[in-house]
């Protein structure tokens, strides 16, 4: 007879026990997948399966994770596009970032926006040069294993063939008619013809179409994206912007170069968590756990006032500093490492009192998006994309489907700040990849999308799996919370009355949303000895597959 062996997968390299795989506290359809080959995850189910698709043709994680983001520009519009930036962490022996940000314009004219409170949010004024592309490039030319164009297979057939719109994805379709829908201009209709034809949104479960994406989608495959940005799309961008009042030239495309950078990490509860660094939102993250590691959560419920108040105080704090000195990286002021530094920390940590801060103030420290996560036994990939607010700027390059971004609405007009805007510079930006790691060994990618919400479910979700031992799907599922300014914080339905009332009479000024959107949509995938651990979030239409 023969033997049967069990394979023990007691090697661990974060605190996830067997016993919380059994163990789902919130509500959820879902439960953790497991694998020992590989993993992927996303936001939409057809995106998921063109990472598996790549996986299962023999390529690695980084072919399944370039090929998952250029599916999504076509599944899930409403986020992401071919016009939209991207950023990467890349987990091969040691942790590699890459900035795919594009800069503004290099002859934007400045007084164009006098007069303005803010950047507005549609039309040429926010658009700055789309890196989405040069981020697929970038990361198959170092890692890929499959042909560039092979990778552009599913979201071709996809593109040109239809596909049903998801049910979350329809919902975002739908609210986006309030705001492009009205917009009358000459350089708004190529948008609307192909995103809300016969004005209106597609829904869940329609077979949508665009054969101009499947079109643009195969030239930027057949030319490895030379086209986008040295070739005949380029011209085709410049030669509208110049025709309707934007400010792109073919220039700004051909000195476009994304950009290798040394991820920035903060150590918290043994374990050190990693992001990209400014011009992202990452470090707000880091600021607030570094403020959070101080006080001993654990010891308080999961469902608790003290854990929900100090988190949303450690966060505002944290908020205060970044939207004072975070910025291209160029023209920042103030250095990272000062940010980050564990004492000044401790000083922000002493203003948490057991009410609300009214307004959070800077210290002075001294000396609309979809992400997605692959992995299989060498390379492990964190990446996210967007179009900034949902669809973007409501410009549309006719003949080529590309809706542009509207990044630009992360700079200020405020004079003198290290982010104010300018030509040939990049934004603040809000999308952020993370990563995990324990005493230098890889544990993997993690990511929240959501605007401002993104460093929000960054510390919610390492809080949870943590401080409270929770696998990645419940850490994903769990209630959030969302600061938005000043005393103003969203809960979830979920959290209970109790918890709500608390907060407000601890100062909060709390409003209970139903709109899930608010509150981001995650992805995790996390190696335990030789088994993967993947993870996707409730909010949105995706899966996570492991094989």
């Amino acid at each position: 007879m023969p033997s049967i062996i069990v394979e023990s997968n007691q090697e661990s390299n974060y605190p996830l026990f067997p016993s919380s795989l059994l163990d789902y506290p919130y509500p959820s359809g879902r439960r953790v997948m497991m694998g020992q080959r590989g993993a992927v995850a996303t936001s939409q189910p057809l995106a998921t399966l063109a990472g598996m698709e790549m996986l299962m043709s023999g390529g690695n994680a980084v072919d399944a994770a370039v090929a998952m983001a250029i599916a999504l520009t076509v599944v899930e519009p409403t986020s992401n596009g071919i016009g939209g930036d991207a950023f990467a962490l890349v987990w091969d022996e040691k942790l590699h970032g890459l900035n795919a940000s594009g800069k503004s314009p290099q002859s934007l004219p400045v007084e164009a926006f006098t007069g303005m409170n803010n950047v507005p949010e549609t039309g040429w004024l926010p658009v700055t040069v789309p890196g989405a592309v040069s981020a697929w490039r970038k990361l198959w030319e170092r890692w890929g294993k499959l042909p560039f164009e092979q990778l552009f297979a599913p979201a071709i057939r996809y593109a040109q063939e239809g596909f049903p719109v998801s049910p979350v994805t329809a919902q975002a379709w739908k609210r986006a008619e309030r705001i492009y829908l009205p917009l009358t201009r000459t350089e708004f209709q190529p948008f609307k013809e192909v995103f809300f034809p016969g004005n209106r949104a597609p829904e869940a479960g329609e077979v949508w179409r665009s054969e101009l994406h499947g079109r643009t989608l195969r030239a930027i495959a057949s030319t490895g994206g030379e086209t986008f940005y040295q070739g005949e799309i380029a011209q085709q961008i410049a030669n509208f912007a110049a025709d309707t009042g934007g400010f792109l030239t073919i220039d700004d495309f051909t000195t476009h170069q994304p950009e290798w950078v040394e991820p920035i990490c903060t150590d918290y509860r043994g374990l050190t968590v990693w992001e990209i660094p400014p011009n992202g939102q990452g470090i707000a993250a880091l600021i607030a756990l570094n403020i959070l590691e101080g006080f001993d959560i654990a010891k308080y419920k999961r469902e608790s006032i003290e854990s929900y108040h100090l988190q949303i105080e450690a966060m505002k704090l944290a908020f205060a500093d970044t939207h004072r000195y975070i910025a291209d990286s160029r023209f920042m002021e103030m250095p990272v490492e000062h940010l980050l530094n564990k004492d000044y920390a401790a000083e922000r940590r002493n203003l948490i009192t057991e009410n609300v801060i009214p307004l959070a103030e800077h210290g002075i420290p001294k000396g609309g998006t979809v992400y997605l996560a692959a992995a299989d036994g060498e390379l492990m990939v964190s990446f996210i994309q967007s179009n900034y607010m949902g669809f973007g700027s409501g410009i549309l390059v006719p003949n080529t489907g590309i809706a542009l971004h509207n990044r630009g609405v992360g700079f200020t007009l405020e004079e003198g700040h290290p982010n104010q805007i300018a030509g040939g510079k990049r934004p603040f930006h809000t999308i952020i990849p993370g990563f995990l790691t324990k005493d230098g060994k890889p544990l993997g990618p993690f990511g929240v999308m959501g605007g401002s919400m993104q460093p929000q479910g960054h510390l919610q979700v390492i809080v949870n799996m943590l401080d409270y031992g929770m696998n990645p799907q419940a850490a994903l599922d769990a209630p959030r919370w969302h600061f938005v300014s000043g005393k103003r914080v969203l809960l979830e339905e979920a959290v209970s009355h109790n918890i709500a009332q608390e907060l407000t009479e601890r100062g909060h000024e709390i409003r209970v949303s139903k709109d899930v959107g608010l509150f981001g949509k995650g992805q995790i995938i996390f190696r335990q000895g030789k088994v993967f651990f993947a993870a996707s979030e409730p909010r949105a239409d995706g899966i996570a597959l492991a094989y």
